[in-house]
C-alpha cells in the first residue's frame, strides 16, 4: 500500500505567509521561515512553497527566504513561483528546495517542462494546475488563478506529464478555501489520466475530507491543505492518527 502524503502549503506574498478563499481576499497568517520549522517538526511528509504573486508581478521568487525556509526544514520542500526558465530551476535548488513547481512559466513555453526534466530529472519537475470550471469545461487558469488561459485542464495535464513532469499539484480554485472538502469530480478525471503521482489541493476543512479523498480515490498520492493547518483547525498529528485509523497507510 502505498504511503499517502500530507502536505502544508505556504502562499507567500511580500515575505509574508498569505490565504484567502478562491484565490482572492488573501489576508496574513505568519512568516514563511516560522511556518515551515513548526511543520517540518511537526509530522507534515513534505511542504509546498508558493510565491503566489511572482508570476503576476513579473518578477523573480524571493530567495533570501527561500534559502532561509529551506535550512530550517528537514522534509522535501518544493517550491513555486516566477519559475520561466531553465534558469530559474537552477537557482530555486541551489537555495535548498528539493522539487520546482512550474504553472504559468510552462502555459507561456511548455517546452520548459522538458528542458528542465532533460536537466534535472522527472522527479524534480512539478505541475502545478490551477483549474476552474468554465460553462462546464476543465480550464486551466494562470498568473495565480486571475487569467482564464482557455486551455482545457485535463489534456493539459497529459501533455506535461509526457514531456517529464513528475508529479501534479492539482489546485481546484472552485473549492480553494471553502473547506467543503476537496474537488473529487477533478481528481478523479485527473489521477486516471496521468500514471504520475496526483497531489489534491483546495478545499479541505476537517479531518474526514482527508479521508473521504483517500478512500474514494485511492489514486491520489497526496492532500494539500493551507488554512486549516495554518490557523490550527487541524494538527497533522490527529490527522495521522485519524487516517491510520481508517487503515489509510500514513508515515508516523
Amino acid at each position: 500500500m502505498i504511503t499517502k502524503r500530507i502536505i502544508p502549503c505556504l502562499d507567500v506574498r511580500d515575505g509574508r505567509v498569505v490565504k484567502g478563499v478562491n484565490f482572492e481576499g488573501l489576508r496574513d497568517v505568519s512568516s514563511p521561515v516560522a511556518l515551515a520549522e513548526y511543520y517540518s517538526g511537526s509530522g507534515a511528509d513534505e511542504l509546498v512553497f508558493y510565491d503566489i504573486t511572482a508570476s503576476s508581478d513579473g518578477r523573480k521568487l524571493f530567495t533570501d527566504i527561500l534559502r532561509e525556509t529551506a535550512s530550517r526544514v528537514f522534509i522535501p520542500l518544493t517550491v513555486g513561483g516566477g519559475i520561466n526558465t531553465v534558469e530559474d530551476f537552477d537557482r530555486v535548488l541551489k537555495c535548498g528546495a528539493d522539487k520546482v513547481s512550474v504553472n504559468s512559466g510552462a502555459i507561456r513555453d511548455p517546452d520548459l517542462i522538458s528542458a528542465a526534466a532533460k536537466q534535472y530529472g522527472d522527479q524534480c519537475v512539478v505541475l502545478s494546475v490551477d483549474v476552474k470550471r468554465v460553462d462546464g469545461v476543465f480550464r486551466v487558469f494562470a498568473k495565480g488563478g486571475r487569467e482564464n488561459t482557455g486551455i482545457e485542464a485535463i489534456s493539459w495535464i497529459k501533455k506535461c506529464v509526457a514531456g517529464g513532469a513528475g508529479e501534479v499539484v492539482v489546485n481546484s480554485i472552485d473549492t480553494d478555501g471553502v473547506k467543503n472538502g476537496f474537488d473529487l469530480e477533478l481528481l478523479e478525471v485527473v489521477s486516471d489520466a496521468v500514471s504520475v503521482p496526483v497531489i489534491a489541493s483546495g478545499g479541505a476543512g476537517k479531518i474526514e475530507d482527508f479521508i473521504t479523498l483517500f478512500h474514494t480515490l485511492p489514486k491520489v498520492d497526496a492532500g494539500l491543505a493551507a488554512s486549516i493547518f495554518h490557523f490550527g483547525e487541524v494538527k497533522i498529528s490527529d490527522l495521522k492518527d485519524a487516517m491510520a485509523r481508517e487503515n489509510i497507510s500514513v508515515r508516523r
